[in-house]
């Protein structure tokens, strides 16, 4: 039944790049799972991740979330424990939280830190390094404003990063969002991408560009018309 369906979504795509309009009407046709599909954008960068100076990393709030809770936890002490139990946090701590992580525990999608117990984090790198939750102060999430890492994160805020193919995946909400509000997120996280691109990077930045469902096909954006929606 599934690759049924699978075929069947396939077969409302056409070999050929879609404008972004087209793209995401398409998109929702596709989506035909009995889930509300997650919509991911694949974007192949011309830039080297080997070399520390091009590497793509950044961060963006969607303008109308990913469709999904996130689960923030902070680390923080005093005052700013306080506020971050206020802004909506769903963990706050320092040593406890950190005692529980170091045992397994991992129940949270998205982790901010003050920076003056940065030095006691810093020691959960090689658990949190590799699954994407440390705390990064280029990524607003080492930060004594607490409340507004909290209500951006909660508000859709999202982290995209090169991977060692040279490319980003990311997902930019659900298929019940409609094409209007997923095209408006789309947009939001390609003018970040484009922003983030290093001055080290030569030659074509944006080299192929993709959108599909979490169980449809991929459908190929045209990049000539991304350029043309962002002047």
């Amino acid at each position: 039944m599934a690759r049924k369906r699978y075929s069947q979504a396939k077969a409302k795509v056409e070999e050929r790049a879609y404008g972004i309009e087209e793209t995401f009407k398409v998109i929702c046709q596709t989506a035909t799972a009995k889930f509300d599909e997650t919509v991911d954008v694949a974007a192949r960068l011309g830039v080297d991740p080997k070399q520390s100076d091009q590497m793509v990393r950044g961060s963006v709030v969607l303008p109308n979330g990913t469709g999904k809770k996130i689960r923030v936890l902070v680390f923080a002490k005093g005052e700013k424990e306080a506020e971050a139990r206020a802004a909506g946090a769903d963990y706050v701590g320092a040593e406890d939280l950190m005692e529980k992580i170091q045992k397994g525990w991992l129940d949270f999608d998205m982790a901010v830190a003050t920076p003056d117990i940065m030095g006691m984090v810093g020691k959960l790198g090689k658990v949190l390094g590799p699954r994407g939750l440390m705390p990064n102060p280029k990524l607003g999430t080492v930060t004594f404003d607490v409340k507004k890492a909290v209500e951006e994160l909660r508000a859709g805020k999202i982290e995209f990063r090169v991977d060692k193919a040279g490319i980003i995946h990311v997902p930019i909400g659900r298929a019940s969002f409609g094409g209007e509000k997923l095209k408006q997120n789309f947009t939001a996280l390609m003018d970040a991408v484009v922003k983030a691109k290093p001055s080290s990077s030569k030659g074509t930045y944006l080299r192929s560009l993709y959108v599909s469902t979490t169980m449809g096909p991929s459908v190929k954006v045209d990049i000539a018309d991304l350029r043309g929606s962002s002047k």
